[in-house]
């Protein structure tokens, strides 16, 4: 049932007003003055206070922003033998969903408040379908139906509802940042700012002005006061994307910006308190770094409130086909072209194929066969040029031996799996990154398929 608190020093409006309202089957409970309201909140959650503006001790427009500060989903209708437009306005200006001046009709009051509860009930419908439209926009960008991906969704959606710090820790190419952006998008702060750093990318020498700002003069080239990420992220997300690579000396500023929730301004003594809810990744093993005491232990912990591990492509190798059906679409659609398809062989080598870039690697790998395959309807194998790792050792003048030998260097890749393996092909395979099939035309190639094995 949908409950009202009545507040005014009138005992008799007071009764008049109950007894109007429970009639319509609200839920109406009263107090006689400010602080009599405050205390009933405590104890009785309501959804619509209505208050008399003129009171003894807390006046009306006091108790608004009282209310509205602790409860700012409680709706507030003002009434007032004293109106003026001014009066109104400033009610409005403070939070109040509506004003009546007295006297008022009875059908006046129960309008007035027949249209607050129409609006928070179009209010939370919004609020649904705003919820409903991230969780599909998310299903869109982080492509997949494995069970990793479903419990990576599973975790998006518990840590998103809250305020705590989440660790996104995964290999380059997973699609951390992806996550992060998720995470924002279902959050409370989602029409607040999404702000992210690349660590590794800013100088140590301006790395303290980037994140805290700094005054005017502080430092050469220093021409203006500039705000710093966390004020501009103020009520919104801050990823820290790859965090291992923040300079050592400033960590321990960073810890106390996430404890205190103040920043200073490089030049400058005097805090800024600031509210931002902090995401940051890495690629590393965060855990040898802080044994090695390249990273705070303290400043770890505080991150690692939420931990997520984003799983590498090879743990989830039945996303692979969705993933290049999604890579096709989404380039054919950028470079105008009609959709095309992935031929059976050029699939399997995809699938077969271990993406140490991960997804970033799949796509780059799409987007280049699409243009390699020029006016074909199909990607053939042909099309699929492959990231290949940069020999060190070749020198110039003649061909190297390296590359001359490529074939027997398989093929010897190939028994020191198998030998690795006490001969298991299924495993050598797995270990490989290749699928039993490949391995066994591969054995075929060599003269070795009918040999004994264990599969």
């Amino acid at each position: 049932m949908s409950r009202i608190l009545i507040v005014d020093d009138d005992r008799d409006l007071r009764k008049i007003l109950k007894d109007t309202l429970t009639r319509r089957g609200y839920d109406v409970i009263l107090a006689g003055s400010g602080q009599e309201a405050l205390q009933m909140l405590e104890e009785a959650p309501v959804d619509l206070v209505i208050s008399d503006l003129m009171m003894p001790g807390i006046k009306g427009i006091d108790l608004l922003v009282e209310i509205h500060q602790l409860y700012p989903e409680i709706g507030f209708l003002m009434m007032t033998a004293y109106g003026t437009v001014e009066t109104a306005v400033e009610a409005m200006q403070k939070g109040a969903f509506d004003f009546l001046t007295k006297p008022f009709s009875i059908s006046q009051i129960e309008s007035r408040v027949e249209r607050f509860y129409e609006y928070r009930s179009l209010r939370e419908e919004n609020s649904k379908l705003k919820k409903e439209l991230k969780t599909q926009n998310l299903n869109k960008t982080i492509v997949g139906q494995s069970r990793a991906i479903q419990d990576l969704f599973y975790h998006i959606e518990i840590v998103a509802k809250s305020d705590a710090p989440v660790f996104l820790i995964g290999e380059s190419g997973t699609g951390k940042e992806l996550i992060a952006q998720a995470i924002h998008d279902q959050s409370s702060r989602a029409d607040k700012p999404f702000l992210k750093i690349n660590c590794a990318a800013v100088p140590e020498t301006l790395f303290e002005s980037t994140l805290f700002g700094h005054e005017r003069g502080s430092y050469t080239g220093a021409l203006k006061m500039q705000k710093g990420l966390f004020e501009e992220a103020h009520q919104g997300t801050l990823l820290l994307d790859e965090i291992s690579e923040i300079p050592h000396n400033l960590q321990a500023k960073l810890l106390r910006v996430l404890q205190e929730n103040r920043v200073t301004r490089v030049g400058n003594t005097q805090e800024t308190e600031v509210d931002v809810r902090v995401i940051a990744t890495t690629n590393r093993d965060i855990r040898q770094l802080v044994s090695a005491a390249k990273f705070r232990e303290d400043l770890y912990f505080r991150l690692n409130v939420f931990p997520i591990e984003v799983p590498a492509l090879r743990d989830r190798k039945e996303d692979i086909p969705i993933l290049i059906d999604h890579f096709l679409r989404t380039y054919c659609q950028k470079y105008k072209l009609e959709l095309k398809s992935m031929h059976p062989d050029s699939l399997d080598l995809m699938v077969n194929q271990n993406w140490e870039g991960n997804v970033r690697e799949v796509e780059n790998t799409v987007e280049r066969a699409i243009l390699y395959s020029g006016r074909s309807d199909t990607i053939q194998p042909e099309h699929i040029r492959l990231e290949r790792p940069v020999l060190s050792k070749i020198t110039a003048g003649s061909p190297s031996k390296e590359i001359l030998n490529i074939a027997d260097m398989e093929r010897q890749l190939i028994y020191k799996a198998l030998q690795a393996t006490n001969n298991h092909r299924t495993k050598a395979a797995e270990l490989l990154g290749i699928t039993v099939r490949t391995l066994r035309n591969k054995l075929n190639t060599f003269g070795d398929g009918n040999e004994d094995e264990s599969e």
